[in-house]
């Protein structure tokens, strides 16, 4: 394995997400923050404790899970599709770097800047709620393995997309499974 190749990819990746970082971070991070302002207090607040779990601590590990999910496969399938739209892909292609060496570089960057934006709204929730995590290793394994998992869907979905239209699939699918369709 050429981990020379995997790891240019990735601090490639990585380091276009700092470059961008109110448009990586910062905005996935306040959308969320909204939705505890608009949920955990506004409706929070006409909800009574359930077993001692007050109604914005409920909705801490969807919202994390939510943004999570959105951005591991925004983030591969974006670092994927570009180089392809502006052909810059060739590089990555002519080097001497395996399939399975560009797919670990793009997912594994992609699956750490979701862990990272993650991370910030657990810290950013502390903030409105009262959090108790009772199992904090097997929190952060599954943040890990559902990151990766859809890392690898957005890469797929990267893959797929020959314009800007079908990188669009992904909040589709969420309008749609929620019941937002064209109705």
């Amino acid at each position: 394995m050429n981990i020379y190749a995997v790891k240019a990819i990735y601090q490639f990746e990585m380091s276009r997400s700092w470059r961008t970082v109110f448009q990586s971070i910062i905005s996935p991070v306040m959308s969320t923050v909204l939705y505890f302002v608009v949920f955990g207090s506004a409706i929070g607040s006409r909800i009574s404790e359930i077993d001692g779990i007050s109604y914005g601590s409920f909705i801490v590990p969807g919202l994390i899970m939510l943004s999570l999910l959105t951005q591991s496969a925004t983030n591969a399938s974006f670092g994927i599709f570009f180089p392809r739209f502006t052909g810059t892909i060739y590089e990555v292609l002519s080097a001497p770097v395996s399939y399975f060496e560009v797919v670990l570089g793009y997912v594994g960057a992609a699956a750490t800047k979701s862990i990272i934006i993650g991370l910030i709204i657990l810290a950013t929730a502390g903030f409105f709620v009262d959090l108790e995590i009772a199992h904090p290793i097997w929190m952060f394994a599954f943040l890990l393995l559902t990151a990766i998992t859809f890392s690898l869907f957005g890469f797929i979905v990267g893959i797929w997309a020959d314009n800007f239209e079908k990188m669009q699939i992904i909040p589709h699918i969420g309008h749609y499974s929620f019941g937002f369709s064209r109705w």
